[in-house]
């Protein structure tokens, strides 16, 4: 039986090109969902070379509720054997954005990687993000102490 989530968000979503690939989660229990490259052109191919970043296409645009953000994140697999990240990690997409999802891809291995129109390069995951009031204080007003006071990196532990 599933269970309502306590928590829950609508994204509409639409494809810009026929045969983008709609987001998927791949399980029940998945945080992220899928996004896949839209690779158009007479090849439907991109060739990353080691070092080399690149703006891909998803073909895909959407509407995220206000009050929620879409977190793009690399795909662990991607990471894990070929060294695709995404240097921006994790990019954002905010809720009023329209224009078509698009992943930047870099590639940190040692080989030229190629991405192909449909398959899998980065996974979105949907985040509530609380509406936040920055408060200015006057040049004589302290922040409020803490233990840690003004101590930067590195300052929270000895490793």
């Amino acid at each position: 039986m599933r269970h309502p989530h306590p928590l829950s968000a609508s994204v509409r979503v639409k494809k810009l090109v026929d045969d983008a690939s709609l987001p998927k989660q791949q399980t029940e229990g998945s945080s992220g969902f899928d996004l896949y490259a839209c690779v158009t052109g007479p090849h439907g191919k991109i060739g990353l070379a080691p070092g080399e970043r690149t703006l891909v296409g998803t073909g895909i645009a959407m509407a995220i509720d206000r009050g929620y953000e879409g977190q793009v994140r690399p795909r662990s697999g991607l990471a894990a054997k070929y060294g695709i990240t995404i240097p921006n990690s994790p990019g954002t997409i905010d809720s009023d954005y329209r224009g078509e999802v698009k992943v930047i891809l870099l590639n940190t291995g040692n080989t030229t990687f190629i991405i192909e129109h449909g398959e899998r390069i980065a996974q979105l995951v949907i985040q509530a993000v609380p509406r936040v009031e920055l408060l200015e204080l006057e040049a004589d007003e302290d922040l409020p102490p803490t233990s840690r006071g003004e101590g930067g990196f590195g300052s929270t532990g000895s490793s």
